[in-house]
């Protein structure tokens, strides 16, 4: 069953960002005190009194994008607006009534909304009798509020449940497993995501750093609830952070890695891969995370390499992830994308795998007999007592051993490797701890 979907709507700067953290009672959405950091529609679940809603946030109307979006921008607003069940209207109690603020009011009206008009930055009850103004956009009296001071959040959400109360509101099914797309920059990670969940869910342009929040998109297949994070390009190092904007960006791709299940890493398959991906690929190894590393563009690129090839060019070049499966793609013509889906909950599968104490250890036994490496026959060899499997996402096994600097990186990445030959941990990343068998 859907959710009531409440959209946030307004001109660029009166807090439309600010009001949607303090709601959703996260950080989510950039907040900044430039104009038009938001552009595509950013969406949470808000829970109160054992009801919820979905709340959007939007891009300012009327902005003067300086990378020519506001076409884009504008559509996203039209969408939420078209979706939305109530609008939540925010005006500038300082900057005082302005004419984006009517030309909003005819676009509501027009739409024949259910609003509830919001003056923001009333940071002071002296400041609440200016908002008297506003009851010019046919809306009625303007309910003050301050995000910065968290004043009057409380009554403008029970305003809304209050609003809503007619309409079905049980929890949300749980989410089956979450989906992070990374990726330099004009991978196709936005064309990608709306190619997953089949609609103009987030803004596709050739300009490079259109996506600067990290959009989680909900959507259904085979009757479970996933999403998919669409995530702002990575730059390469040298190309220093040059302003807040980016900094927030990147701090979301990261964000958004440690707390999905599954990681899409797209390349662009017309050209080399370059030291962003390798610097992908490396943190997604760093944080144990399953991985599927999505060939983009392959249209572009198949008649110049086999994808026997690329996928040797890519072991050689992403050591890192040489367990991660390929998949080869062409969001544009959502070619492969459906099979990427189905691949993703596969792994996740594996990654959520429990393997009985009995059969690890059977499979521990198994691979110490070929005591590969290790020290010599003096000093002896690495041996494992006893191995439990202590976590999943990522599998995480724990090894009693008698010395631990017998097991070094090379030896553990043996284990490994035997390890996912023996328990179907093909493709998902396995972390080893070594822990010294206690002594009585």
């Amino acid at each position: 069953m859907s959710l009531p979907v409440v959209a946030i709507i307004g001109r660029p700067n009166v807090g439309k960002s600010s009001l949607f953290n303090a709601l959703a009672g996260r950080m989510i959405s950039i907040v900044e005190p430039t104009a038009g950091v938001t552009r595509d529609r950013v969406s949470a679940i808000v829970e109160y009194n054992d009801r919820y809603f979905e709340l959007i946030d939007t891009g300012g109307y009327g902005i003067v994008d300086s990378d020519q979006l506001k076409e884009h921008i504008e559509n996203q607003i039209h969408q939420a607006i078209s979706s939305a069940d109530l609008v939540i209207f925010i005006v500038d109690i300082r900057d005082g009534l302005m004419p984006l603020d009517k030309q909003i009011a005819q676009l509501l009206r027009k739409n024949n909304m259910i609003v509830i008009l919001v003056a923001n930055k009333a940071d002071e009850a002296k400041m609440f009798p200016a908002a008297a103004e506003f009851s010019k956009l046919g809306f009625g009296n303007a309910l003050c509020v301050s995000v910065t001071n968290n004043l009057n959040k409380q009554i403008l959400v029970e305003k809304i449940t209050e609003l809503l109360k007619d309409h079905a509101s049980e929890k949300p099914q749980d989410v089956e497993m979450k989906l992070a797309i990374v990726g330099k920059r004009n991978a196709g990670k936005s064309t990608f995501t709306n190619s997953i969940v089949g609609a103009d869910r987030v803004i596709v342009s050739e300009i490079p750093g259109t996506t600067r929040d990290s959009i989680d998109v909900r959507f259904e297949k085979d009757g479970k609830t996933f999403i998919v994070i669409d995530t702002a390009g990575v730059r390469k190092k040298s190309s220093a952070i040059k302003d807040s904007i980016e900094f927030y960006s990147f701090t979301r791709v990261t964000s958004s890695v440690r707390r999905a299940d599954v990681i899409l890493l797209l390349i662009d398959a017309t050209e080399p891969v370059s030291q962003v991906d390798k610097k992908l690929t490396a943190f997604i190894a760093d944080e144990y995370k399953a991985c599927i590393l999505v060939i983009n563009k392959w249209d572009l690129a198949k008649g110049k390499a086999s994808s026997d090839d690329y996928a040797d060019y890519l072991t050689k070049t992403l050591p890192q992830l040489s367990y991660a499966p390929i998949a080869f793609t062409t969001a544009t013509e959502s070619k492969n994308i459906q099979s990427v889906l189905d691949l993703a909950r596969e792994l996740y599968k594996q990654a959520t795998t429990k393997i009985s104490t009995s059969k690890l250890n059977k499979a521990i036994e198994q691979i110490s007999s070929q005591r590969p490496g290790g020290k010599s026959k003096t000093s002896g060899f690495p041996k494992i007592y006893y191995a439990t499997q202590v976590a999943t996402k990522p599998v995480t096994i724990l090894l009693f051993v008698n010395k631990t600097e017998f097991f070094g990186e090379n030896y553990k990445r043996f284990l490994i490797g035997r390890l996912r030959d023996h328990l179907g941990f093909a493709e998902v990343p396995i972390r080893l701890l070594i822990r010294p068998r206690r002594k009585n």
